[in-house]
């Protein structure tokens, strides 16, 4: 039987207003005018260059001018993401505000639909292997699960954690597996950084991804390089048990199959599963 995960490393950011989903829509990565209620959409606010300055999972309560959007944040990019959306408020009809003192966000990882109260409920667009995701007011839910067994299906799931298996600032989403993820919406049209995105994926640019492993053993802590011999292939990020994320250089870890060389991370030999976008 499953049973309710808390996670309270995410904080709750609202949009609302008359203009919100002509905002948000034109700014993040996925299709937020489609979005309808008892759905859920993995998006990212890039820089102009096409790299991920926030993800968060948005969902959408009420209709026409009454919608309002409540987004699933990383809690400490919280201030910086509401700072960023300002930039780009200029005379739209929307407010921003932080609703993380008041609603908690949390995990359900079975496959049938949670029988518990909640402001929003769906299922998790990234993977079916991380069940639903919910935000209901703080003290709502008994939460019982637990955040290991969260951390093991994510990893297993190859689902990236931002500021552990890539940086802020630094990373497409291309090497964060956003195209593989359900996150990146390549016939919408014009956002923020968009033209980069679609360049990468046109011309297979992408040479980076946070590529799930396996070892014999315990996985090698966050941070740790990743070497085929004598050459820095990646670096490892999340780990749970035998299991991993790293992000790794595709093409030098293709020139380490050919030439037969295990990649090895702080002692252990590390087995890759390369995944590719299909198309």
């Amino acid at each position: 039987m499953s049973a309710v995960i808390s996670l309270e490393d995410r904080g709750v950011v609202e949009i609302a207003g008359a203009d919100a989903t002509k905002f948000l829509h034109n700014l993040v990565t996925n299709d937020i005018a489609k979005l309808a209620p008892g759905d859920a959409r993995f998006c990212a606010l890039l820089a102009p260059q096409g790299k991920i300055l926030v993800d968060f999972l948005v969902f959408v309560d009420g209709e026409g001018e009454a919608r309002r959007y409540l987004l699933d944040c990383p809690r400490d990019l919280e201030a910086d993401l509401l700072r960023r959306l300002g930039f780009y408020k200029l005379r739209a009809a929307v407010s921003f505000t932080s609703k993380s003192d008041e609603l908690a966000v949390y995990a359900d990882l079975g496959e049938a639909r949670p029988e518990v109260s909640a402001l929003a409920l769906a299922r998790d667009p990234r993977s079916e292997a991380l069940g639903w995701r919910l935000i209901a007011p703080r003290g709502a839910l008994e939460a019982k699960g637990s955040r290991e067994d969260y951390e093991t299906a994510r990893i297993a799931a190859g689902v990236p954690r931002g500021g552990v298996d890539f940086a802020y600032g630094d990373a497409f989403p291309h090497e964060a597996n956003m195209d593989l993820l359900a996150g990146v919406d390549f016939t919408k049209g014009c956002y923020v950084g968009q033209e980069v995105v679609s360049r990468t994926k046109h011309r297979n640019l992408a040479r980076k991804r946070v590529t799930p492993y396996h070892v014999e053993g315990e996985a090698p802590p966050p941070g740790t390089k990743v070497m085929a011999g004598e050459i820095e292939i990646g670096v490892a990020g999340s780990r749970n048990g035998d299991n991993g994320l790293a992000l790794i250089r595709l093409d030098k870890l293709a020139d380490a199959r050919a030439a037969g060389v295990t990649p090895t991370a702080g002692g252990a030999t590390l087995e890759f599963v390369v995944e590719q976008p299909a198309g």
